[in-house]
């Protein structure tokens, strides 16, 4: 069973006969996650990936997005404008950070899922390499 590692020393997914399991990664600064998780198969896993790529490139685009929110100039030289552009940077600071910190815990979990299907295939591997190896008459012990 190959265990996918976090920064934190934590683990957060096993592989394990052709499914990944897996729960939340930690992010720096959350709260821990609770328990529970997902299980997938094999075939599931690549489009899961693909699933969470679209996340981060959608929080991409949001967190750019957010800069220009946090950048915000009055459009004129009157109270008003002042008045917004000074409630409207905080605003947008609050939505860079915000979205800076689900960029990170959708990285980790990316690079999970993709530890945990390369335990799976590295595993096959050995798996395939120890029965040719039987057919053959040698095994390493």
């Amino acid at each position: 069973m190959a265990n996918v590692a976090v920064d934190d020393g934590g683990f957060i997914g096993k592989a394990m006969g052709g499914m990944v399991s897996l729960a939340a990664p930690a992010v720096a600064g959350a709260p821990r996650p609770s328990g529970g998780g997902y299980t997938f198969s094999r075939e599931e896993i690549d489009q899961v990936i693909a699933e969470w790529e679209d996340l981060r490139q959608s929080l991409t685009d949001d967190y750019g997005r957010a800069q220009v929110m946090a950048h915000v100039q009055a459009p004129g030289a009157e109270f008003a404008s002042d008045d917004f552009a000074r409630y409207a940077n905080p605003s947008g600071k609050a939505f860079m950070q915000a979205t800076a910190k689900m960029l990170d815990y959708v990285e980790q979990y990316i690079e999970a899922l993709r530890n945990a299907r390369d335990g799976i295939s590295t595993r096959e591997e050995q798996s395939q390499e120890d029965v040719s190896k039987l057919g053959s008459g040698v095994i390493d012990v």
